[in-house]
């Protein structure tokens, strides 16, 4: 008899994916140290949306001193508490308890005020309308199935004139597969919009699952930029990143951010 796929609760999965991923010490996973925090109280700082190119500066207000900012998807402990340390009200939400618990521990450590909240990145019905001055998306929507939900509550939870930063995958890092082995050879395998789920076959998905690896999900422009667009934001500012373990790297850009203002 062949093998069926598993009914598999992605957010339920990624969530204790993440948690392993945090145990395994993944990049993404490790806080920032004592002389970071120490500099952005001196009013230095250097974030990532994406993975190697710093935010510019001027994407940021003059000063985030007692700005309200959401962390979306952003546990870990690395850009929530330099904000924090530069005077921002932070709240983190995460979907994995393990990155949430990587800002508490920063948070103690250097005496900072860090709220962190457990959830679903396409539902901040925890949060009022218009409670955040800015948000904070680095790459993370990928481990999302549907996305224009996420800029839809990003936009509720936003003051008018609020910023929305985000940080997210070129879809044509899809078209070669997520594994190091699909990317050596670089030939286009799949279509995009990309899903983990329907790319691999049964004894892939549960040798994915077996191994504790989040599962990807490539979202088309469409729904990235455009639907930043139709849920109510102005796209101002735009750049390009690589990933560097990845072969595509040497031809093209693996993320895009982008700055959004709430209209």
């Amino acid at each position: 008899m062949p093998i069926r796929k598993p009914v598999i609760n992605v957010r339920e999965y990624n969530r204790h994916a993440w948690d392993n991923q945090a145990a395994q010490g993944n990049k993404f996973t490790i806080p920032v140290g004592p002389e970071v925090i120490a500099a952005a109280r001196r009013g230095e700082f250097s974030v990532l949306l994406t993975e190697t190119k710093p935010v510019p500066r001027d994407w940021f207000p003059v000063s985030l001193q007692g700005i309200n900012l959401l962390g979306l998807a952003c546990g870990g402990g690395q850009q929530g508490p330099v904000f924090a340390a530069l005077g921002a009200h932070v709240t983190i939400f995460d979907n994995s308890p393990a990155q949430l618990a990587r800002d508490e521990e920063v948070a103690a450590r250097e005496g900072l005020s860090i709220r962190t909240v457990e959830g679903d990145m396409r539902d901040l019905s925890v949060f009022a309308d218009e409670t955040f001055d800015l948000v904070f998306h680095p790459v993370s929507n990928v481990f999302c199935p549907e996305i224009r939900p996420v800029w839809k509550e990003a936009h509720r939870v936003l003051r008018k004139r609020g910023l929305l930063l985000a940080g997210f995958a070129n879809p044509v890092y899809y078209l070669f597969g997520t594994t190091l082995e699909d990317q050596q050879t670089l030939t286009v395998q799949y279509k995009i919009p990309y899903s983990d789920l329907e790319a691999f076959d049964e004894e892939e998905l549960r040798a994915y699952m077996d191994d504790g690896t989040p599962f990807e999900f490539g979202h088309t422009l469409t729904d990235q930029i455009g639907g930043q667009a139709d849920a109510g934001f102005a796209i101002t500012g735009f750049y390009e990143d690589i990933c560097p373990d990845s072969p595509i790297s040497k031809y093209h850009p693996s993320y895009i951010a982008t700055r959004a203002v709430k209209l």
